[in-house]
């Protein structure tokens, strides 16, 4: 790779400087905590007697997450004989015990490893093996997962915890009554040996805890990719990773924010890389209240608990969004307080952002990000009034270039994968050393993304290599298509998606949820040929109830395409005919 690129060092310095003279550094300090734990006690001593997390109507100030996550560290210690560097699995939505075991299991100097909740036994199991996890912590709905293969990991020690350990005594009885005998939510399991998350802090808050040193190079997260393009690797994430991308994202929302003031909705599940760095670690470090939604799927339950704070920020997924926006229900809801709304994990279509800033009368801030960076790479400035399209600027301290399939850098102006340089990269994929080395070269991660970026230092996001569509010779790239078809007034959601054709290589397929029940086929099409040439109009159109998503809402374009292959070998090809 050549260093000739025109957004480097000093030159993503000057764009900085020239997009905001005063008030966000070009520059970030990554040592500014000599670790997570430092940030973690700075800011209790700071705030504590303010809530800290909420959940079901419970609240946590930064004291009591103090006593308690101190006396889960010296659980882990005493208790279980853990030592600094092993890793502890958490496997649970987002409730009050994430960030008590969270920042117990950071405290111990131990190594957290997120798991969905929603793995099926083969994930886990891979996951499990995969870290060496010798604990995990887990909700009782999803043991009988555990159960079926704990076996063949190295786990040793089982903690098991109800959904509603950590409220009231009366209300956390009733709702762990309601959930496992009238709901039905906690299918049977045996786990012998495992003990309860409330022993566990009982016992520990009577134990001696011995911090540990903790170098800011030690590593906090296995935090495993989605497993969507393959085996799920655990990008290896320190104490320096997670500070600098603090600090990054600190200086480009900072002006928006405000210490000890911030009420965050927390919809998406801490146990993701977005929602744990943005709004975990940087509310705790600005003081504020974490709103935390337990079942994000549940939007009228998600409205009706907004509605019940002054809610000053918000960050979700373009889908999380679009469904808030299509629920009668959170127009009503007083958006007066609300500061700062950010999307990321996926693209944000135009259709959306327009209609959020219309209603809320808060601008949609797109970011980019990726496990691997800890995640944010780019956002958008916070001043700007509209959407654009682009994914922003670059973080500070943040390198970029754009490169083609040979590693050369592309012309000005010239889309090319993204290779990211920066504090917040990760050190590798643990005990993955080739596909380490297939994205880690000479010091810069390649993302798989393709980008474009103008003189201004914006990027744009064209497409991920994988899902670009090649008709005919020639390139497609699905979000643009989806763009254009969530304009129309009759479409909820879409996924476009490339499938073999004998003749053009590939064509244009896409998936489209209504809604309006009235929406056909040809409409789309028409709709198609106003606004993108011939060759990226779609071929294909199959209508779902629900398209598949992933559990933070990100559209699996893998699995519709594998559909596609698979109903193309059972013969036919059912293009439509121009209307």
């Amino acid at each position: 790779m050549t260093t000739n690129n025109n957004f480097r060092g000093a030159e993503l310095k000057k764009v900085w400087l020239d997009r905001y003279p005063a008030d966000v550094p070009a520059e970030i300090d990554a040592d500014r905590y000599a670790s997570l734990v430092d940030l973690f006690e700075q800011a209790v001593e700071r705030y504590g007697d303010k809530t800290a997390f909420v959940n079901m109507g419970r609240n946590m100030t930064f004291s009591q997450l103090d006593r308690r996550s101190r006396a889960f560290a010296a659980w882990l210690q005493q208790g279980l004989g853990l030592k600094k560097g092993d890793r502890v699995a958490l496997m649970m939505p987002n409730l009050l015990q994430y960030p008590i075991a969270l920042f117990g299991v950071l405290r111990a100097g131990m190594i957290v490893v997120n798991v969905n909740p929603l793995y099926t036994p083969r994930e886990l199991e891979h996951q499990l093996n995969d870290s060496g996890a010798q604990a995990i912590l887990i909700v009782s709905n999803f043991a009988h997962t555990l159960e079926k293969v704990v076996a063949k990991t190295q786990v040793r020690h089982v903690m098991l915890t109800r959904l509603g350990d950590q409220l009231s005594p009366v209300k956390g009885s009733v709702i762990n009554f309601v959930v496992k005998y009238i709901k039905r939510m906690v299918p049977k399991y045996n786990l012998p040996g495992a003990i309860s998350f409330r022993s566990a802090l009982q016992q520990g808050a009577v134990m001696r805890y011995k911090r540990p040193i903790i170098d800011n190079n030690d590593l906090a997260f296995l935090q495993y990719t989605g497993g969507t393009t393959g085996i799920a690797k655990g990008a290896m994430l320190t104490h320096r990773n997670m500070q600098a991308n603090l600090a990054q994202t600190k200086a480009t929302y900072g002006t928006l924010l405000r210490d000890g003031d911030e009420t965050v909705v927390t919809a998406l599940p801490l146990y993701h890389i977005f929602a744990l760095t943005v709004n975990c670690l940087l509310f705790t470090e600005l003081g504020g209240r974490n709103l935390l939604i337990t079942n994000p799927r549940d939007i009228p339950g998600l409205i009706k608990e907004i509605s019940k704070y002054p809610v000053t920020s918000l960050t979700g997924v373009n889908t999380l969004f679009n469904a808030l926006l299509n629920d009668p229900n959170f127009h009503h809801i007083d958006f007066s307080t609300l500061r700062m709304s950010a999307g990321g994990g996926m693209s944000v279509q135009k259709a959306v952002a327009e209609r959020w800033e219309k209603l809320t009368g808060c601008f949609l801030l797109e970011g980019y990000g990726l496990t691997e960076c800890s995640p944010l790479v780019s956002v958008n400035p916070h001043d700007i009034s509209h959407h654009t399209g682009s994914i922003g600027i670059p973080v500070p301290s943040t390198d970029i270039s754009l490169v083609d399939d040979e590693g050369n850098e592309v012309a000005p102006g010239d889309p090319g994968e993204l290779c990211i340089r920066g504090p917040q990269v990760m050190l590798g994929y643990w005990q993955h050393p080739d596909a380490t080395n297939e994205v880690l070269k000479n010091g810069w991660l390649h993302s798989g993304d393709i980008v474009t970026v103008d003189e201004q230092g914006f990027l744009r996001i064209v497409d991920r290599k994988k899902d670009m569509i090649l008709v005919s010779g020639f390139n497609v790239y699905p979000n643009e298509i989806e763009d254009v078809l969530m304009l129309h007034p009759k479409v909820r959601e879409v996924a476009a998606i490339g499938v073999p054709h004998e003749v053009a290589g590939e064509i244009v397929k896409i998936c489209v949820v209504k809604k309006d029940v009235s929406l056909s086929k040809e409409e789309l099409i028409a709709h198609c040929k106003l606004h993108l040439t011939g060759y990226k109009v779609p071929k294909l159109v199959e209508f779902y109830q629900e398209l598949p998503k992933t559990n933070v809402g990100k559209i699996l374009r893998r699995e519709l395409r594998d559909e596609a292959l698979r109903a193309a070998k059972r013969g036919g090809d059912g293009i439509i005919p121009d209307p």
